[in-house]
């Protein structure tokens, strides 16, 4: 009997490849993107996920859960995801429920409070070092359990937390942090515990010479920190034969699928041989610009992904060599997943573009 194999396959995940349809047409007035267009236009839609304006995850975030089956497929809002960051990180999450803590800078506007991409903080694994030894004793005496296998992704266990709704930081950036601060998932209540541990950890963080440093040199403070993705870990499986990404929660949740895994390749061209079945790899350089809006970055960007990535793998899927791409594109709310063969690339009738999936 012959057995047919399966032709290799690359998955791209493309978190914040999605801006919002007004920002484009005020701002990005010249997408330059001949061969992503080409293979948008002749793709097969596979999915389309609308989101809402207050989820409190990114949907790439609920898009991977859903994928290794961290998650009920219907599960609207969660990406319980702080256990395989953990397990990425070097920790063993065991049968515990974790919450990933990172320390991070709120700034004052007007009549509010506003979270700044953690990103943006340019915080060393020192400087992150020393203020953490600060923070984890008063931890601890809540009865709190803490691992930081990464001075700047801290994880918290203990009954004491209960079962919090915190929002993934890149969600909360650039807005107000009312809405967004940690609550009882149950009752909709704050937490009064986290708020405690929240003002004592600001309070030793006031003129502590990492932050007197920082300022002198005009770099925010890390004046707070941020509670998100609480979850226990859950058996999981992968529907991909290996996967590529920087990204901690997408690492940890190939690592518990027992999958092979590595960092994200720079380009196309210098990915590894991809072998039967399907790669995933995901590119995680709009998060930035889309926080920040600055939109001549995020076409930067595009720009750059289309030499290094989308054009060369419209080669090699128009040659052969490359048996199938599919695209998830995500904005900070929905996603879309589409796929291309080398057949597929033979629809001339089929018209798409970058625009009519702008949300």
């Amino acid at each position: 009997m012959r057995t047919i194999m399966h032709p290799n396959r690359l998955h791209l995940l493309l978190p914040f490849a999605l801006p919002a349809a007004a920002d484009a047409s005020s701002a990005l007035h010249e997408l330059r993107s001949p061969a992503l267009d080409k293979l948008l236009a002749r793709a097969t839609l596979v999915e389309r996920v609308a989101g809402e304006d207050f989820q409190r995850t990114l949907p790439h975030e609920r898009w991977v859960a859903r994928q290794f089956g961290a998650v009920a497929s219907n599960a609207a809002d969660e990406a319980p995801l702080a256990p395989y960051m953990l397990l990425a990180d070097g920790g063993t999450p065991g049968t515990a429920e974790w919450a990933c803590v990172e320390p991070v800078h709120v700034r004052i506007a007007h009549d509010h409070l506003v979270l700044i991409d953690p990103s943006a903080l340019d915080l060393s694994e020192q400087d992150a070092g020393a203020l953490l030894a600060v923070a984890k004793p008063l931890i601890e005496e809540l009865g709190v359990r803490i691992e930081a296998p990464s001075a700047r992704r801290w994880y918290l266990s203990g009954d004491v937390l209960g079962k919090l709704a915190g929002a993934s930081p890149l969600r909360a950036s650039g807005r107000s942090i009312e809405i967004w601060l940690p609550h009882d998932a149950h009752s909709g209540q704050r937490s009064r515990m986290w708020m405690k541990l929240q003002n004592e950890v600001q309070m030793g963080w006031f003129e502590h010479p990492v932050n007197e440093a920082r300022e002198a040199r005009g770099l925010p403070a890390v004046n707070s920190i941020w509670l998100h993705a609480q979850g226990t870990e859950q058996a999981v499986r992968s529907p991909f034969a290996r996967v590529l990404s920087d990204a901690p929660a997408t690492r940890g949740l190939a690592l518990a699928a027992a999958v092979e895994n590595a960092a994200a390749p720079g380009s196309f061209k210098t990915m590894p041989p991809l072998g039967a079945g399907t790669t995933l790899v995901e590119l995680n350089p709009f998060a930035a610009p889309f926080i920040a809006q600055d939109w001549a970055a995020w076409q930067a960007v595009l720009d750059r992904l289309e030499d290094e990535w989308f054009a060369p793998a419209l080669a090699a899927l128009d040659a052969g060599t490359l048996g199938a791409l599919t695209l998830t594109l995500a904005s900070d709310t929905g996603s879309i997943t589409l796929a291309a063969t080398r057949g597929d690339l033979r629809k001339f009738w089929r018209r798409r573009v970058l625009a009519s999936l702008l949300e």
